[in-house]
């Protein structure tokens, strides 16, 4: 009796509700909040009072769930089908106080009695602290779909976290193939921007006559061809996030009118005199130094200082090769995925192989030669023989170079191996061979 006259109290209902750890948000299928705990109150800095009966979107000053919003196109009409199923994710979110936190968001469709859609049911957790500590103890692995746990890539993920919430220009710097796009794409998922467009355009790839109106737009009759009125990347950009790559190729009229809508906030279509305002942050990337470019007269000095506020170098390959095993396993399932195939393993001949190799194209190469040995593969692991030869021919030739097998012994690996506590690239390193004859001899012995 007691029992049931405790459930039955709505009072209590709500104390139990307030004492959990998770923040819990619920709104009707009109985005109206009717539910705010105090944990939620705790994390987002905003009251039940400030919150309660207003659209979800509203009250948080846009999209609570940013680019996972359920509920964007129409409050009634979900523009992703929501199941009963659970469906979960990590949100960045920007608190009362303009606080960025990471979250875990779990929510769910609420059904009444009838089994009808009344509403979500939306809980979290605050896993900022947890995230820094792990960053700090290196412990993350993959970072907003970036894979890496070299400390080089670590200070990049920190990096992200540091500058995401600030609008100031961000310029990338980093050798093809290195994943700038990603970078950028991460500090847009990781601001107070990531519910607006990411608008990525590569101004190398831009035909010499149009480079101007794809950037700014073009009124209907600017020249021949231009039939319509016609938006371009800065305006479907706004509110959001612009990715100008490669930008050392802007030809320098077109880098004057980048120079006045970092300036003046406004742009002019190709053929209009009127002034568009547009609210976009700017992140521009290159393979080449820009400074260099200035020196050359090539680029715009007074642009260089106005885009490079925030500057991000991103590391080559051959720089963080202890990411080669992670990034080998992320790319055999996502090709095992794309080919519908079983998931394959590296053989030891093989990853050493890739590991002595200086990767001039990268990350994205070696995406590539995953996806050539997994063709090539017939086993449950790549060999040495899979691989393409760029890899084969140079293993040989390193071979040739360090000299035959015979010059170690057991004896002397099996000490050299304990003075370096098992750890066989510093083994390698004593021993005067490369990381591959090491590998061999000791594949040899057993």
């Amino acid at each position: 009796m007691l029992l049931k006259k405790i459930s039955s109290e709505p009072r209590n209902l709500e104390r139990i509700l307030d004492n959990l750890q998770d923040g819990i948000i619920a709104h009707d299928l009109e985005r109206r909040i009717f539910y705010y705990n105090r944990k939620a109150e705790e994390i987002t800095g905003y009251s039940r009072d400030e919150v309660l009966g207003k659209d979800c979107h509203e009250a948080h000053g846009g999209p609570f769930c940013g680019e996972h919003c359920l509920f964007c196109t129409s409050p009634a009409a979900p523009s992703i089908p929501i199941n009963t199923d659970t469906v979960g994710y990590s949100i960045t979110i920007i608190t009362k106080s303009g606080e960025s936190r990471q979250l875990d968001m779990v929510a769910t469709m609420m059904k009444d009695e009838n089994g009808q859609d009344f509403g979500v049911l939306a809980s979290f957790k605050d896993i900022t602290e947890i995230m820094d500590l792990q960053l700090r103890m290196g412990e993350i692995s993959n970072f907003s779909n970036i894979i890496g746990q070299s400390p080089r890539m670590l200070q990049i993920f920190q990096q992200i976290r540091d500058i995401a919430m600030y609008d100031s220009a961000v310029h990338i710097h980093g050798e093809t193939g290195t994943g700038k796009e990603l970078v950028a794409l991460a500090i847009h998922n990781q601001s107070q921007r990531s519910d607006a467009p990411f608008v990525a355009i590569n101004c190398g790839a831009l035909p010499d006559g149009l480079v101007e109106s794809e950037l700014f737009g073009h009124i209907k009759g600017a020249f021949s061809g231009a039939v319509r009125d016609k938006k371009g990347r800065f305006e479907l950009a706004d509110g959001g996030t612009i990715f100008l790559d490669e930008i050392a190729e802007l030809p320098k009229h077109v880098q004057v009118k980048l120079l006045r809508f970092l300036q003046e906030g406004t742009i002019e279509k190709v053929g209009s005199e009127q002034t568009i305002s547009v609210n976009t942050h700017i992140i521009s990337a290159s393979n080449k130094n820009l400074k260099d470019e200035v020196k050359k007269n090539n680029f715009r000095s007074d642009l260089y200082y106005r885009l490079n506020v925030i500057p991000v170098d991103l590391p080559p390959l051959r720089e963080r090769k202890s990411d080669i095993p992670l990034l080998c396993n992320h790319f055999l399932k996502k090709a095992a995925e794309k080919y519908s195939k079983k998931r394959l393993s590296v053989s030891k001949e093989a990853m050493s192989a890739m590991m002595d190799y200086n990767w001039p194209g990268n990350v994205r190469e070696l995406d590539n030669v995953i996806q050539f040995a997994m063709i090539k593969c017939r086993d449950n692991a790549i060999s040495f023989e899979n691989l393409p030869m760029e890899l084969t021919d140079m293993q040989t030739a390193l071979l040739k170079k360090r000299g035959p097998l015979k010059k170690l012994d057991s004896h002397m690996v099996k000490a050299t191996l304990e003075k370096t506590g098992g750890n066989k690239a510093r083994a390698a390193r004593l021993l005067g061979v490369g990381r591959a004859t090491l590998y061999r001899f000791l594949n040899n012995q057993l």
